[in-house]
């Protein structure tokens, strides 16, 4: 099949062209050491990902993204070859250019616009979880330990219900708790029941649920061998800000913690777009950063690839984007002082080449065009090229609502993920141990009220209330759980051997 268009070959992908006409192509080899797409809105980055997307997928390499504008849907119908992507062609000189779609699914927190997309809270984790939920750090101390509670009982929290339950019971019974896992203010656990309602309101109930997404999913093959591209609504889940990058993060970490080492392959075995990834290091806190740093430095080993799109270079921390080695920079604006330090700052992140003003050309690419660096097959970049991008083979913009629906429908996972399963949880568990705890104290009342029963007590005061007699039972009961307690990977969500 002809390179020039636009497909993939078994070792590179064509991106675009010089002005003289070399061709600047990606080395799949090098796939797995990341990428950043940079540029002002509306200059062609999501083309980019969607060219890239693509060539992805025609190497057999499946790929995760984000579909933050509702414009990536159409990677899964042939090219309607529009008056500028001829214009393109033309240009590029591209003879026997060939429109074709690509497998797609079609996946969305709701379960609205694609396959509903569920986790449950234990699998998140406390770190996720605290900062879903916008937590202080007092806040987020306190949640590990409950966390820590409800993992040394194997007590699942599935659903917004259990953690509810479980801070509830952690509040009536701080006092008991205290000696083995220490003080949980009234103050903190109130607060963040507070934000589980607000979790809740914006759809958090529907997300925190079972049959939780399977990783496996996100990285098939169609029966040609091509890579399933995933694809995620986002259109609403960019309105919260936070919990979409959780989200993200937390996928990027499921990965991560679920495959094993394969070391430099031809090519990687899972591509990751992270779009608008600014929202991502946005008030992150330096443990999270460091966290996240080690996961993009350690991810390549297992054949994953990690792109990040956003508008500046200087939107990533110095410490993850060293470990971008593959840059495509659109045009950016120098309106502003801010502006044009921005402009200057990505200039400076280029491997220079002698013949290009690189600072000058970012505030003079056309839509369409990108700066591209690539690393070469030793892994080192290679020289920037102000690059014309070819267009994707496939439609540039949404496919209708009801084609949508049609291939969500005939999705073979479609039965898999359209009942919600709610079974038994840390909800179910301790609201029968605390009618247990009654029933056993209703009895012995009975059985002693008014003799040996009563003088057990006198010294105190009071009576044994079902509550303290659960808690000290499941207290006397932590020594002989710990075999079962629940191993955490870096960003303290659940690892691969569940």
């Amino acid at each position: 099949m002809n390179a020039l268009a636009g497909q993939a070959t078994p070792q590179t992908c064509l991106l675009g062209k010089t002005a003289e006409g070399k061709e600047i192509r990606l080395n799949l080899a090098m796939a797995n050491r990341h990428g950043l797409i940079t540029g002002a809105t509306g200059t062609g980055k999501t083309v980019t990902l969607q060219l890239l997307a693509e060539h992805f997928s025609r190497a057999g390499i499946p790929v995760f993204t984000a579909d933050i504008k509702g414009d990536l849907s159409g990677v899964v119908e042939p090219s309607n070859k529009a008056a500028k992507v001829i214009e393109r062609l033309s240009l590029l000189n591209v003879q026997d250019f060939s429109p074709r779609g690509n497998p797609v699914a079609f996946w969305d927190l709701p379960g609205k616009n694609g396959l509903p997309v569920r986790t449950t809270i234990s699998e998140v984790g406390p770190l996720l979880m605290a900062r879903m939920l916008n937590l202080n750090d007092t806040q987020e101390a306190v949640l590990a330990l409950v966390f820590k509670i409800a993992d040394d009982q194997s007590l699942a929290l599935l659903d917004i219900k259990d953690l509810r339950a479980l801070l509830t019971w952690v509040n009536e019974n701080a006092s008991e708790l205290r000696d083995e896992y220490g003080a949980m203010a009234n103050a903190s656990l109130g607060a963040i029941q507070r934000s589980l309602i607000t979790l809740e309101e914006i759809g958090g109930d529907s997300f925190f649920a079972e049959p939780a997404l399977n990783i496996k999913h996100l990285m098939q093959r169609d029966f040609s061998g091509q890579g399933v591209i995933s694809i995620l609504d986002a259109t609403d889940l960019i309105n919260t800000p936070r919990i979409y990058a959780t989200f993200l993060l937390w996928l990027l970490s499921e990965i991560y913690e679920e495959l094993d080492e394969v070391g430099d392959a031809a090519q990687p075995r899972f591509v990751f777009f992270f779009d608008e990834a600014h929202l991502l290091f946005r008030e992150a806190p330096a443990p999270l950063l460091e966290k996240i740093e080690q996961i993009v430095r350690l991810i390549r080993s297992k054949g994953v690839g990690v792109y990040f799109a956003t508008q500046h270079p200087q939107d990533v921390p110095d410490r993850v984007l060293s470990q971008l080695g593959n840059r495509f920079q659109h045009a950016l604006r120098a309106f502003t002082p801010s502006d044009q330090k921005a402009v200057k700052t990505a200039a400076q992140t280029f491997f220079q080449n002698p013949t290009l003003n690189t600072e000058e050309v970012i505030s003079q690419l056309a839509v369409g065009e990108a700066l591209i660096s690539v690393l070469d097959l030793q892994g080192k970049p290679t020289m920037v090229e102000r690059t014309l991008v070819i267009p994707p083979s496939s439609q540039i913009g949404p496919i209708r609502a009801e084609r949508r629906e049609q291939i969500i429908q005939s999705s073979p996972l479609s039965d898999t993920y359209k009942t919600t399963v709610d079974r038994e949880s840390a909800y179910e568990i301790l609201k029968q141990r605390r009618a247990d705890g009654e029933a056993t104290l209703k009895k012995e009342t009975e059985e002693k009220e008014g003799g040996f029963f009563s003088s057990i007590f006198k010294s105190s005061g009071k009576r044994q209330g079902a509550g303290e007699a659960l808690v000290k039972s499941i207290l006397r009961s932590i020594g002989s759980t710990l075999g079962r307690e629940i191993s955490r990977g870096i960003l303290g969500t659940i690892g691969g051997k569940r």
